[in-house]
């Protein structure tokens, strides 16, 4: 698909994502906080994933799900990075500033929530589309983990609400990544079926 109105969606969610990624990573090395830090990871991924797809949204099938397969690779790859950073977090023990991690939590929600609005229509499709749309849907869900783990904080005193939301985040991720890679592999076994199929003729 290569309509007007994806592409349009596609720069606007590249947009929000390259923003938030430069406001939570900051915000996340001054707070403390891994669940900030893991999401402006996630932010990062998002963006370079959202620019493939523009590169790639007139494409052939099977090269939109080689682009597919490269963003479910880099999503499962962030994800193991969130985990292991997670568990130095959890190790050291430190406290995080909940005041800051609910504040980038509030406005990285509201953004993303737009995004995946926007997205919404396209999140039935090839695995270069759904891809897209299961992103944004983790960042939504990802913002509203932090501010969950903000008021832990706040309320425990402790760093660990922090820990077990940046590790739900870090599920989320395997999860996400997994499910892109499989469609994929899916779509790329069924060209090279056809193609086969083509060639045998």
């Amino acid at each position: 698909m290569n309509s007007a109105a994806w592409r349009r969606a596609l720069w606007i969610a590249l947009f929000v994502n390259a923003a938030f990624f430069v406001a939570e990573i900051v915000a996340g090395a001054a707070a403390g906080s891994a669940a900030l830090q893991a999401d402006a990871l996630d932010f990062f991924g998002d963006a370079a994933n959202y620019a493939i797809s523009l590169g790639v949204a007139g494409a052939a099938l099977a090269w939109r799900a080689r682009a597919a397969l490269a963003k479910g690779a880099t999503l499962i790859a962030f994800a193991l990075w969130v985990l292991g950073s997670t568990g130095w977090y959890a190790f050291y023990g430190t406290l995080p500033r909940a005041d800051v991690m609910g504040a980038i939590g509030v406005a990285a929600l509201l953004a993303n929530g737009g995004v995946a609005l926007l997205l919404y229509r396209f999140r039935i499709g090839d695995a270069n589309m759904r891809s897209v749309w299961i992103c944004s849907r983790n960042d939504a869900l990802g913002n509203l983990t932090v501010m969950f783990a903000a008021l832990g904080v706040l309320g425990t005193g402790t760093g660990w609400p922090d820990v077990i939301v940046a590790t739900i985040m870090g599920g989320l991720g395997l999860s996400g990544g997994s499910q892109i890679v499989a469609q994929a592999r899916r779509e790329l076994g069924a060209g090279r079926v056809v193609a086969a199929d083509v060639a045998a003729r």
